[in-house]
């Protein structure tokens, strides 16, 4: 059986997770919180979460995660069959992680646990985050989902980051993503209707207690 390790506040974890409920895999959760031990390292390279344990070893890195699943269980299908199609999801997934997600983390700090962020970084934080969620309304359909009629890995991309990026863009500017990006506000609720994403949400809540207090004991 898979066995998915990480933490349910994870939001990269949660997109491995989610793909996984859909696809309805059997799979096993186990809680990994990165130590920087020698044995978490020989697991996951870089000391992150999520990784995916299976029977010919340990893959890390959500896309490859994702890619290897939709490869070895294709139904549902969460990438179209039609190469540019396909290549289209891959680059809004890729859009949103680099643009918006990876963006957005820059304000992680002050926005989520209190730490000020220093002004250089907070604008160039608001700088990066607003160009690329501006790029991603020109790139994206939201129609009704973000590549179109069909619900896909750019969905699931979208889903845990975007959230996160509203509530940065929220507490460090008095920006509201939403209002740049036409159709976001429908596509999450209806995406929050999903059974696996209330599922998840649950998972999360519950874990989040903990989390924070991790968090400030600085571990």
């Amino acid at each position: 059986m898979l066995k998915l390790h990480g933490f349910c506040v994870s939001n990269y974890y949660n997109m491995a997770k989610l793909v996984l409920l859909e696809k309805r895999v059997p799979f096993e959760e186990v809680e990994a919180v990165p130590d920087g031990s020698p044995a978490f390292l020989a697991r996951s390279p870089r000391g992150k979460v999520p990784f995916l344990e299976t029977d010919e070893g340990f893959l890390n890195e959500t896309g490859a995660i994702l890619e290897y699943l939709e490869q070895l269980y294709p139904e549902p299908a969460l990438l179209p069959a039609e190469p540019f199609a396909r290549a289209r999801v891959r680059a809004l997934m890729k859009a949103i992680e680099l643009y918006v997600e990876l963006s957005a983390r820059l304000g992680y700090p002050e926005a989520f646990f209190g730490t000020p962020v220093a002004p250089p970084l907070r604008e160039r934080c608001r700088d990066e985050l607003l160009a690329g969620v501006d790029a991603l309304a020109r790139h994206a359909a939201f129609a009704p989902f973000v590549a179109g009629e069909r619900f896909t890995l750019a969905d699931v991309y979208f889903l845990y980051s975007f959230d996160l990026a509203k509530g940065v863009a929220r507490a460090l500017f008095d920006e509201d993503l939403s209002a740049r990006l036409p159709g976001a506000r429908a596509l999450l609720q209806r995406l929050g209707e999903n059974p696996n994403v209330q599922r998840i949400a649950a998972d999360r809540e519950a874990a989040m207690a903990a989390y924070l207090a991790r968090k400030r004991a600085g571990r």
